[in-house]
């Protein structure tokens, strides 16, 4: 088995450096990587902000001050209800990560995507690294429409698509849970109002058959939660021609198994020990 499989490092690499961080990024491209996973949630002023939840996360976050959020309070520092000018000065990474003992501490922000692109673009480009691939997953939840985030799906991927232009389609994925918002640039990808990049259809523990019937189409990827795959379903999967890459896989047996049973690619908070792994089999 070669270095072909679609390695994903999940928030850059978690378990190594603060998650979705330009710190978390540029270490994930020491790895022979593909790709750089990655989650996008917008500000008060329309910046499409890279973070994982639309608000300050009391594991890790702190505030300008320098003093540790709560869990009491962390959901009332909304990002969408923020200026990008202030989100940029609570701090995300010199807390560390308790549930991630292996991460180093250390001063990181929450970046803007356009930042994150051009800086890894710069990096490959200077270190001579073949260009990465970028999946951006675009956090919506129904019930959080018009509160911590747009109203509007259409308001949400415009603003992310605009970020992208940049970067050759073929090396872009978009994914979410949320299936309106792939439906969304599904149908402006077809109308040629998107350039043509992958969807990526995210899942928990729901049937393949089921997601499919729900979101109307096929997308390229289907990415569920890896303890809900078996062999059969990556097969089916295949059938349908769908890719399967999925999360989020940080145990070695898991990636072993998962590996054997043909999946494309893995999304993993270690991408050093996933790439390790994949050169030895």
């Amino acid at each position: 088995m070669t270095l072909t499989m679609n390695v994903q490092g999940h928030r850059g690499c978690r378990g190594l450096r603060p998650e979705n961080t330009l710190e978390a990024f540029l270490y994930a491209l020491s790895f022979p990587i593909q790709t750089l996973e990655m989650d996008v949630c917008m500000s008060q002023d329309a910046q499409v902000v890279v973070s994982h939840e639309p608000y300050m996360n009391a594991l890790f976050c702190s505030l300008p001050t320098g003093k540790a959020l709560t869990p009491s309070n962390a959901r009332k520092h909304n990002l969408y209800a923020m200026p990008y000018s202030l989100i940029r000065q609570y701090d995300s990474g010199k807390r560390g990560n308790r549930l991630f003992p292996n991460q180093v501490p250390m001063p990181a922000y929450k970046p803007l995507l356009q930042e994150v692109l051009e800086t890894c673009e710069n990096f490959c480009q200077i270190h001579q690294r073949t260009p990465i691939h970028y999946n951006i997953e675009i956090k919506s939840e129904p019930k959080e429409y018009g509160i911590s985030q747009p109203a509007s799906v259409a308001v949400f991927c415009d603003a992310v698509f605009a970020k992208l232009r940049a970067i050759p389609a073929e090396r872009i994925i978009v994914q979410s849970f949320d299936f309106a918002i792939l439906q969304y640039c599904h149908a402006q990808i077809q109308q040629g109002v998107f350039p043509p990049v992958r969807l990526s259809a995210l899942v928990n523990y729901e049937g393949i058959k089921p997601s499919l019937a729900k979101l109307g189409f096929t997308p390229a990827i289907f990415s569920p939660y890896f303890k809900s795959l078996t062999q059969g379903k990556i097969a089916l999967c295949h059938q349908k021609e769908m890719q399967v890459i999925p999360w989020t896989v940080n145990d070695p047996t898991a990636m072993r198994q998962l590996m054997q049973w043909n999946v494309d690619g893995l999304i993993t908070d270690y991408p050093d020990e996933a790439t390790k792994l994949l050169a030895s089999l």
